[in-house]
C-alpha cells in the first residue's frame, strides 16, 4: 500500500512539474529581475550566448587589472609616502606593453565577432519560408511569401479587454504589453527568411531568442533570418524609438509542428482569427497529450 502511495505522489510531482515546464516552455519572454539573456531557440542565438561568455574573460581580468592598478597608485604614490613626485616621462617598455596589449586583446574579440556577424546576416541559399515584417507606428504587417496567393496580416498589440474573445486569458503565455492579437506562424527546424523595411519611420525588428535584431528602414528592404530548434510561444520587441507608442509595438512568433503550420496556412487564407483559434487549440491538444504521457510514465 505504501508502495502504491508513493507511486501515485511521484506520478503526481512529475504530472505537476510537467505542467510547470510546459507552462515555461511555452513562451519565451523577460521575467523579472532578468540579467542573463533568454533561453536560445536558435543556433545562432546559441553562439551569441557563447560569444557573451567568452567575452567575461577578457573584461573580469582587465577590470581587476586596472582596480589593481588604481590601488597601487593610490595607496603608493599618495603625497604622504611620496612627498617628492617623480619626474620620469617616458618610458619604453611600458609604452610598447600597452599598445600590444589592447591590440592582441582585440584581435581575440574581433575574429569570434566578424564570424558571428557574418553568420547573422548570411541567410542560407534556399530558405524554406520568406516572410515580409513592415513596421508601421505603432503595429506591424506581415506578408507570407507562399504559393500564388501571398497571405498578409497585421499583427497589433493585444487590449486587454479582448483576452475572452482572443481566447488568451493565461497571462503567463500571453503577458501584458507583449501578447499581440496575431501570432507570425512558422514551423520549427525550417530556415526562415524576414525581409524587414518601414512604412514611416525607423523601427527595429528584434526576438532575443533567436539572436535577431535588424533595422526597419522606409524605402529599404532588409534581410534577416532565423531557424527555430524548438516549439513555442516567443516574443521581442520593436528596438528603436519610433514615437510616443513605440513600447507598445510588440512581435510574437509562434513556432509550431509542420503539420500544424500547413493546417494553419490553410485556414489563415480564409480567416486569420479563426486559423489562430484552431492552432491554440491544436498546441494546447497536443501540451495535454505530453504531461499526460509524461504522467503516466
Amino acid at each position: 500500500m505504501r508502495n502504491k502511495a508513493f507511486a501515485g505522489l511521484a506520478a503526481c510531482v512529475a504530472a505537476a512539474s510537467c505542467l510547470l515546464s510546459a507552462g515555461t516552455a511555452l513562451a519565451d519572454k523577460p521575467v523579472n529581475w532578468q540579467t542573463n539573456f533568454q533561453a536560445a531557440a536558435t543556433g545562432i542565438m546559441e553562439e551569441v550566448t557563447w560569444f557573451e561568455h567568452y567575452t567575461l574573460w577578457f573584461i573580469i581580468p582587465i577590470t581587476l587589472f586596472v582596480l589593481a592598478l588604481l590601488v597601487v597608485v593610490v595607496v603608493k604614490f599618495r603625497e604622504k609616502v611620496n612627498p617628492v613626485p617623480s619626474r620620469t616621462s617616458h618610458n619604453t617598455a611600458i609604452e610598447i606593453a600597452w599598445t600590444v596589449g589592447p591590440v592582441v586583446i582585440l584581435l581575440f574579440l574581433a575574429i569570434p565577432s566578424f564570424q558571428l556577424l557574418t553568420a547573422q546576416l548570411t541567410p542560407p541559399a534556399n530558405p524554406d519560408l520568406t516572410v515580409k515584417a513592415t513596421g508601421n507606428q505603432w503595429y506591424w504587417s506581415y506578408e507570407y511569401e507562399v504559393g500564388e496567393t501571398p497571405l498578409s496580416f497585421d499583427s497589433l498589440l493585444m487590449k486587454e479587454e479582448d483576452r475572452a474573445a482572443l481566447g488568451k486569458e493565461d497571462k503567463n503565455a500571453y503577458p501584458r504589453l507583449l501578447a499581440v492579437d496575431n501570432e507570425v506562424v512558422v514551423p520549427v527546424g525550417k530556415t526562415v527568411r524576414v525581409l524587414v523595411t518601414a512604412a514611416d519611420v525607423i523601427h527595429a525588428f528584434a526576438m532575443p531568442s533567436f539572436g535577431v535584431k535588424i533595422d526597419a528602414v522606409p524605402g529599404r528592404l532588409n534581410e534577416t533570418w532565423f531557424k527555430a530548434d524548438r516549439e513555442g510561444l516567443y516574443y521581442g520587441q520593436c528596438s528603436e524609438l519610433c514615437g510616443k507608442d513605440h513600447a507598445y509595438m510588440p512581435i510574437a512568433i509562434r513556432v509550431v509542428s509542420q503539420q500544424q503550420y500547413d493546417t494553419w496556412l490553410t485556414a489563415a487564407a480564409a480567416n486569420i482569427g479563426d486559423a489562430n483559434k484552431a492552432l491554440m487549440a491544436s498546441v494546447d491538444a497536443v501540451k495535454t497529450t505530453d504531461v499526460a504521457t509524461a504522467a503516466a510514465q
